[in-house]
């Protein structure tokens, strides 16, 4: 048995042996958090010399109080190990190897209190923020030290359709970790969010001020709209479509002047069970600068291979097709989840193709609280500073 598959044994084993105890934690007042996800993400990359192989353990342990006067206070821990550590962390030193952005770390991974009311909500703390479809701001909660805000975040609800937000953000916990010199920055940064929703779907503008003291070059205001929804064809068949625009300035301490612009566009098929999309997004580029995302959940746009984490100078346009469909095995089998995507990757002003990538994905709950997902990624470039790679996934979950 190789060492993968005895570390994977030995994870679903220890589950399999806590779970009984854990499920008495439903008897106590308030909630118990517990997750545990073990994987393994394997790197083939052009140009170095090694591949990578990460097999890392993350765990989280937490608990949060019962509602008193509608007040609720939550603290969680984060732990993550890595059992076998032939890869790039970012912190580790091991230039040689690919990078996979889970480095080893123990840290307070969310301490907030929250109220909530008949017409408003507030979080003060260090919180989990995920605002929209997380384009803009998420928690990158693929990542195994997932990211997190020190933060103050006020809802109001002044009417059932419409919703709006306020957040201040004084610093945000990157998945880098404590250990990197960007694992953490210092922000003075201001959100605003407003929802709407309609019969056609939700409208939602936003104006995302962003100020970074140690990373002066993400410091950028963007001001957009989006518009999302799916209209009845038949009673097992929708059309869903997407529209956004934004416009992304310079701001405070930026070191640069810089004026780019945002475009996604999406229509589709959904059926109960079956999905499928074609895509357009751009981030516009002006050669010196292209439209950044840095707080962004960013595996979950342009592709899986993480080849466009940063924007390009020239901007990039991603051509995309997207399709999911969940089915069962047979009549008792627990129901299997795949994904594929398709990119084509061009420059902002499509002269130039910088590659393709194919992403496939499949996942299993193997009991209520257990699931096994694997996932890979085929990015090939066609210049320089693109590098073709080959990303492979498998994992392991639970939640308590």
């Amino acid at each position: 048995m190789s060492r993968l598959n005895r570390s994977l044994a030995a994870g679903g084993l220890a589950l399999a042996v806590i779970a009984p105890g854990l499920a008495r934690a439903d008897e106590l007042p308030g909630k118990v958090i517990l997750e545990v996800r073990l994987r393994s993400e394997s790197v083939d990359q052009e140009g170095l010399a090694k591949d990578a192989q990460a097999l890392t353990l993350r765990t989280r342990l937490g608990y949060e109080t019962p509602a008193w006067h509608g007040f609720k206070a939550l603290i969680e821990g984060e732990n993550v190990v890595a059992l076998k550590d032939g890869y790039n962390s970012t912190t580790n030193g091991k230039l040689g190897y690919p990078v996979v952005g889970d480095p080893e770390t123990t840290e307070l991974n969310r301490a907030q209190i929250a109220w909530t009311g008949q017409t408003a909500d507030a979080v003060v703390g260090r919180q989990r923020l995920i605002l929209g479809n997380a384009r803009f701001v998420g928690n990158a909660g693929f990542r195994q030290n997932e990211q997190t805000f020190d933060a103050a975040r006020l809802s109001y609800r002044p009417t059932k359709d419409l919703a709006l937000t306020y957040v201040y953000i004084d610093r945000v916990h990157r998945v880098f970790g404590q250990g990197s010199a960007q694992g953490e920055w210092d922000s003075d940064s201001n959100l605003f969010q407003a929802e709407l929703k309609t019969r056609a779907g939700q409208l939602t503008g936003y104006g995302y001020l962003l100020e970074s003291d140690n990373a002066p070059a993400q410091s950028n205001a963007t001001w957009g709209a989006r518009f999302a929804g799916a209209w009845p064809l038949r009673p097992d068949l929708k059309l869903t479509y997407e529209a956004e625009l934004a416009r992304q300035t310079d701001y405070r301490n930026s070191p640069t002047k810089f004026d780019l612009d945002y475009l996604d566009l999406g229509v589709g098929l959904k059926r109960p069970t079956q999905w499928v999309t074609v895509g357009f997004e751009r981030l516009e580029g002006d050669g010196h600068r292209g439209f950044q995302t840095p707080l962004a959940t960013l595996f979950a746009y342009q592709g899986w291979a993480d080849v466009f984490l940063t924007t390009p100078r020239s901007g990039v346009r991603d051509l995309n097709l997207r399709a999911g469909a969940t089915f069962k095995l047979g009549p008792k089998a627990t129901p299997v989840t795949l994904q594929a995507a398709a990119h084509d990757f061009t420059a902002d002003d499509g002269s130039q193709r910088y590659g393709r990538e194919f992403d496939l994905s499949a996942s299993v709950p193997i009991t209520k609280r257990l699931t096994v997902e694997a996932r890979a990624a085929s990015f090939d470039g066609v210049r320089p500073g693109f590098a073709d790679r080959r990303k492979v996934w498998l994992t392991l979950e639970t939640k308590f």
